[in-house]
């Protein structure tokens, strides 16, 4: 801990802050505002109550209004300070007509006050609630949604992992005619937006019959050229004497791949998992086309489902949406090392 307070507060000169010290914190610190700012609103508004998210002016933290049982009403009464001839009461709310509030004291409540609206400011205090979660996975399908995102998200992971590498692996390794050509047009290819392939990719899943099935979810987007010329790049890394002396030894192009490429191009093959992972786990477009049944929807498309139609509940969308962020959050904060290790060495001779 001690190692890490003293790394942030290196400064260049000795004994003070230096104007560059100075400018560095403070673009840093613009930095870390403008990236994480509107992820700590998010989490920070998934414990609001759906009044406080449409409140004006915004607040950052989750204020919830507190409350009494008075006796002789059925319902919790929320609580105000009102200012009364110079005086500051604590009182609770019977209700409200117009501008008028009609108001007890929980200590006296056979004695009923009435005051202006303007003069009233609710007590509160700041409440990290999980209600919205409770009520949010209660109402919506969060258990099958999130078995489907697993199933799409793992199974799509693995077979990337295999197409790519082994297509990294010919295109590295292999000398034949037309291998350039072959590798200059799989990087063309990620100059075609998304949408221009949409619509071949679905004719295809309908004649194979794949509509509404993950399957048709996952295969057409194991092939990716961003991995495959990620781990082409580091497979060139590696010596070509490792493998002229396994095929020496009498090894198969098989077991070559299996024991000696993938082992030494891990680091790659880690970046490439932490991407597809999060590819695919936040994958919308593809999903919502493919799947129209409520029991395949993955998270992603179950969240888009969960709106209602005239009644929009943020404050349960934006807990389920943070509930769907925390599983690539926790892979990629545990992985981080594996990506810039292996984007740091990729291409490096």
């Amino acid at each position: 801990m001690g190692s890490i307070i003293s790394f942030l507060t290196r400064t260049r000169g000795r004994k003070k802050f230096h104007m560059t010290d100075i400018l560095t914190y403070v673009y840093l610190g613009l930095g870390v505002l403008i990236m994480f700012g509107p992820v700590f609103w998010l989490i920070m508004s998934s414990f609001k109550t759906q009044s406080e998210i449409i409140r004006f002016p915004p607040r950052f933290l989750p204020y919830k209004q507190d409350s009494i049982q008075v006796v002789g009403y059925d319902n919790l009464l929320p609580l105000y300070d009102v200012k009364i001839d110079g005086q500051v009461l604590r009182l609770a709310e019977i209700n409200r007509i117009g501008i008028g509030s009609r108001l007890i004291d929980p200590k006296n409540p056979s004695q009923v006050i009435d005051a202006n609206i303007k003069d009233l400011k609710p007590v509160e205090h700041v409440d990290f609630s999980l209600d919205n979660f409770k009520e949010g996975i209660a109402s919506f399908n969060f258990g099958v949604y999130l078995k489907n995102s697993v199933i799409v998200t793992v199974v799509a992971t693995v077979l990337t992992l295999i197409v790519n590498s082994m297509a990294a692996f010919a295109l590295s390794k292999y000398k034949f005619k037309g291998s350039k050509a072959i590798f200059l047009v799989m990087i063309a290819t990620l100059m075609v937006p998304t949408s221009v392939i949409l619509v071949p990719e679905f004719l295809i899943i309908t004649k194979l019959n794949w509509n509404n099935t993950l399957i048709g979810v996952i295969i057409p987007t194991i092939a990716t050229p961003t991995g495959m010329f990620l781990l082409r790049q580091y497979m060139l890394t590696i010596p070509d004497e490792l493998i002229d002396a396994a095929r020496i030894d009498g090894a198969s192009e098989w077991r070559i791949y299996a024991q000696i490429i993938v082992p030494l191009a891990s680091p790659a093959l880690a970046v490439l998992a932490i991407f597809s992972v999060m590819w695919r786990w936040n994958d919308f477009l593809w999903p919502l086309i493919v799947l129209t049944h409520n029991n395949l929807f993955t998270l992603q498309v179950g969240l888009a489902a969960f709106q209602g139609e005239l009644n929009v509940q943020w404050n349960l969308i934006l807990a389920m949406t943070v509930l769907t962020l925390i599983p690539v959050t926790l892979i990629f904060a545990f992985l981080q090392r594996s990506i810039t290790t292996g984007i740091a060495t990729t291409g490096m001779k």
